[in-house]
């Protein structure tokens, strides 16, 4: 098989690329990003494009399966920059593989793509996925599946998936996620036990995490066999707030909706975080998956736990570890993370 995989330097698409490299089946990976890594996995190519403006065809031409991984978190202060990126360019992959007549196509969505629903009990995949319109993640995770709806009725010879994981987390993308959500202000290397007094009690904050190296395994089943349609990707347990508490040896403090608001948009405003506060109201309202279909279908079982993901990305906050691609990198800030400063703090990507 010739895999190409759209986005292949990021949190996914790093592992995606090494679950990929490591199948007989797959004998040949082009990996797509706007910036060539120093990192050389086995079996792969790389080149640069940009999905917004780049010619996609001639990368795409001869492709078996294409993976799209490719996302901008960041700049949350100029929407129209990702949406930009992320829906039209998300458009123009889907396009370019039509015409290259591509058999399979497998997209990454999210749980942010759903509705909100219920934490009490999981949903399945049939649960609508009209996103959270307050945050812009959510609305173009939502409209790229309306996206697709139209692509599987117009292309039925392309075999589609959709991947809907949870929070994805692993040790070399700590810096990244870190860059991404809290911004240049955080004190990195003092997220460690002991150090947090306290962590939010609230019933919205439960939510479902998945480790990397689970998540490219997933997207390397979706690739390898005949399967289409949605799946839920996330690890047991759910996490709770009891659950980053016995982690981080904090205690508990209850805290009600609109202060978790509130204090997501002063520092937002302020431009002490990159992270919209949005995102706060999407985390509360995004419901529990069931990803009984992944295991079923796919044959798909998660090697680590909720809690191990959570733990290494714990661990490689305090290490300041990355990864050799430049989102992964622990030098993309740059020095003194001068480099994030000067995008104001989510203004620029």
């Amino acid at each position: 098989m010739r895999v190409v995989v759209v986005g292949a330097t990021g949190n996914v698409g790093t592992s995606t690329v090494s679950a990929l490299a490591a199948d007989p089946e797959v004998t040949s990976i082009v990996g797509l990003a706007r910036r060539i890594p120093d990192w050389s996995p086995d079996k792969t190519t790389w080149r640069s494009v940009d999905v917004s403006t780049g010619d996609l065809d001639t990368h795409l031409a001869g492709a078996d399966a294409v993976v799209h991984l490719a996302w901008l978190f960041q700049p949350t202060r100029d929407p129209v920059t990702t949406w930009r990126s992320n829906v039209l360019g998300s458009i123009r992959v889907f396009e370019a593989a039509a015409r290259q007549k591509v058999p399979a196509l497998v997209y990454s969505s999210s749980v942010g793509a759903y509705s909100p629903g219920p934490k009490n009990r999981p949903v399945g995949e049939d649960w609508p996925t009209n996103g959270w319109p307050g945050a812009a993640y959510g609305r173009e995770k939502a409209y790229v599946e309306r996206v697709l709806d139209i692509f599987e009725r117009d292309h039925p010879g392309t075999r589609v998936v959709r991947m809907r994981p949870g929070f994805v987390f692993k040790r070399e993308a700590a810096t990244e996620q870190r860059r991404l959500f809290g911004g240049p202000f955080i004190p990195q290397r003092l997220v460690r036990p002991g150090l947090i007094p306290f962590v939010p009690d609230n019933p919205g904050l439960r939510f479902q995490a998945v480790h990397g190296e689970d998540a490219g395994e997933a997207f390397r089943l979706a690739v390898t066999r005949p399967v289409s349609g949605a799946f839920n990707l996330a690890a047991e347990p759910v996490v709770e707030p009891s659950t980053l508490a016995e982690l981080l040896g904090a205690r508990l403090l209850p805290v009600p909706d609109w202060v978790l608001r509130g204090t997501a948009a002063a520092a937002w405003y302020a431009r002490l975080i990159p992270a919209s506060p949005a995102l706060v109201d999407m985390v509360l309202k995004m419901p529990i998956m069931d990803v009984t279909r992944a295991r079923a279908e796919l044959g798909w079982q998660p090697r680590h736990t909720a809690v191990d993901a959570l733990r290494e990305l714990f661990e490689g906050l305090r290490g300041v570890e990355g990864m050799a691609t430049p989102p992964l990198s622990a030098e993309t800030g740059g020095p003194a993370r001068t480099g994030e400063l000067s995008t104001g703090v989510g203004k620029r990507p």
